[in-house]
């Protein structure tokens, strides 16, 4: 290698050098600070269902780099102490089927902040700093309500349906009783119109026949008065 080569290896080497910085500077974020990350599944960017609407991200309290330690094997990492005695429990927030967990591992003086679905961990993010993980643990419950609010909408709408079909089929019970009770009066009604009208009828002949007794009985009594006068005729009076 000859001496006027070297300089310009030296000089190509530092162009290269100053390239890959200033692309790693473009492709980092310009507040080193900022709290917006998209919430995904680990390995994945989709956007946390019922959430945010197609495209839009998920406000969340982590850091770039904390949106990426699930990534990195926090999950597995956890899944496998989760057996162990070392790992307690500090807090855990439950929301329908979704829930935050704090929990810490003392040996290393390292806290883990997980966002789970039906026990399964979908976050987890791990850090030493017992203010961070209190924060990052908050915002994970805040998730979860949100998360959950259709869950439990569903839910109440599930049991409202049951209970207006239970009130429903009660109805319809009471209706067919009443409905029963009802014919029963109206055939019974009918019955006793009947037995009126027979009885009106009877009542009727009835009063027809004790006139014309009434009748029969006067011409008899005149009968026998006028009887007793003529076999009393000519007879001295009493």
């Amino acid at each position: 290698m000859d001496r006027k080569s070297k300089p310009r290896e030296m000089a190509l080497a530092a162009l290269i050098a100053l390239s890959a910085a200033q692309g790693v500077n473009a492709q980092a974020p310009q507040d080193s600070g900022a709290k917006s990350a998209i919430v995904s599944r680990p390995g994945g960017n989709a956007a946390l269902p019922g959430t945010s609407q197609a495209g839009e991200a998920e406000t969340s309290a982590l850091t770039p780099d904390e949106s990426r330690q699930s990534a990195a094997g926090n999950v597995a990492e956890l899944q496998q102490m989760i057996g162990g005695s070392d790992l307690s429990e500090l807090r855990t927030t439950y929301n329908g089927s979704y829930g935050a967990s704090l929990l810490f591992y003392g040996k290393e003086m390292t806290y883990y902040v997980a966002l789970f679905q039906q026990k399964n961990f979908w976050r987890v993010i791990k850090t030493q700093d017992v203010a961070r993980a209190e924060l990052i643990y908050k915002d994970f419950v805040r998730q979860t309500v949100q998360l959950s609010d259709v869950e439990i909408r569903r839910t109440q709408l599930e049991a409202q349906k049951a209970f207006t079909q239970r009130m429903i089929a009660l109805s319809q019970e009471r209706a067919s009783r009443l409905q029963a009770d009802l014919d029963v009066a109206h055939q019974q009604q009918s019955i006793v119109a009947s037995q009126q009208q027979q009885r009106r009828a009877e009542a009727i002949a009835l009063a027809q026949q004790k006139q014309s007794a009434q009748d029969r009985l006067r011409a008899a009594q005149r009968q026998v008065s006028e009887l007793q006068r003529e076999l009393e005729s000519g007879l001295p009076p009493h």
